[in-house]
């Protein structure tokens, strides 16, 4: 009996030891520079307001105008906005020149790869090369890019890197080239932490479920989906059969109703505690879908999981051609 005693004691003070551990801040981070990017909408829009307000000095950058004006408007003199296309070498070049003049000897305590988009989720048989290309383009190189060119004002601070991935980056449940991008940022993201390590920079992750923005629009999802459809040629249409679309759209639709997140704050309460905790955590799984479903299906054999994510995609005309 006292075995089983003091075995729970020591659970309990293990618990309490990670808790205190998890609670423990950075002092003195009033006034340190921080780098958002996708501040348009969103999780970025969203942080660089609470992180406006919590006192950091923040650049959010946006890809819209439109974006960058509103947000100005809603934040105080002490963000900046600045206008910026992952994509766009030159324009990263630029981007982080500036910010370098801006933060001069301090250097950037901060820097949040949040900018993505979705790209088509269509079978793989329907889709071309241009189709997996900007999502790669996006999520993936310019993340690289945007942290390499950063990279010498984050080792000054010995800051913070906290980049955007995704469940979609630890298990693929749809065609396209948004998971390749997304399982891609998981790998340079586990690199560049151990890269850096040896320089005092520490190396986030953040994994969230299916959440309620912009970029997961169903109605725009599908939308997208019906155009590449109907530009199929009929040999691959046969294939599938003429009602496929319609019945795995319903299939689609109701899956994204189970697993859908519509408070994002979470989220953005990730991003706050790898900038804050003196203890940040290598990876964050967020979104109760993340972590009740995504995440522990990840981890199991692929058996299981072929199976159960087959069972959210309609019959194919060819498999009744047996």
């Amino acid at each position: 009996m006292l075995v089983y005693v003091l075995l729970f004691l020591g659970i309990v003070s293990l618990w309490w030891h990670w808790r205190a551990r998890d609670r423990m801040k950075v002092t003195n981070l009033t006034g340190k520079y921080i780098f958002i990017t996708g501040c348009d909408t969103g999780f970025g829009n969203m942080a660089a307001k609470i992180f406006d307000k919590k006192g950091f000095r923040v650049f959010a950058s946006c890809l819209t105008e439109t974006g960058a004006k509103e947000l100005k408007a809603v934040t105080s003199k002490q963000l900046q906005t600045v206008l910026l296309d992952v994509r766009d070498s030159d324009n990263v070049k630029k981007v982080a020149a500036w910010v370098k003049a801006e933060v001069r000897s301090e250097g950037l305590w901060g820097l949040v790869n949040n900018a993505g988009i979705t790209g088509p989720s269509a079978p793989t048989d329907w889709l071309d090369i241009e189709h997996f290309r900007e999502p790669i383009e996006v999520n993936l190189i310019g993340l690289i890019n945007v942290t390499i060119n950063m990279l010498p004002l984050i080792k000054k601070a010995k800051g913070r890197i906290v980049n955007v991935s995704s469940v979609g980056g630890r298990i693929a449940f749809s065609g396209g080239g948004y998971f390749p991008s997304k399982f891609g940022v998981e790998g340079f993201n586990d690199s560049l932490r151990r890269d850096m390590k040896a320089f005092g920079v520490k190396v986030c992750c953040i994994q969230p479920g299916l959440f309620k923005t912009a970029l997961s629009n169903p109605a725009k999802i599908m939308k997208e989906k019906e155009v590449i459809w109907n530009e199929l040629p009929p040999d691959i249409k046969k294939q599938y059969g003429e009602e496929y679309f319609q019945k795995d759209a319903a299939k689609k639709e109701k899956l994204s109703k189970i697993c859908l997140n519509k408070d994002i704050s979470s989220v953005v309460q990730c991003m706050e505690h790898a900038l804050t905790s003196l203890h940040p955590c290598a990876h964050y799984v967020v979104g109760q879908d993340a972590k009740l479903f995504w995440n522990p299906l990840s981890r199991m054999p692929t058996i299981i999981q072929d199976f159960l994510l087959l069972q959210n995609r309609a019959e194919l005309a060819v498999s009744h051609a047996k």
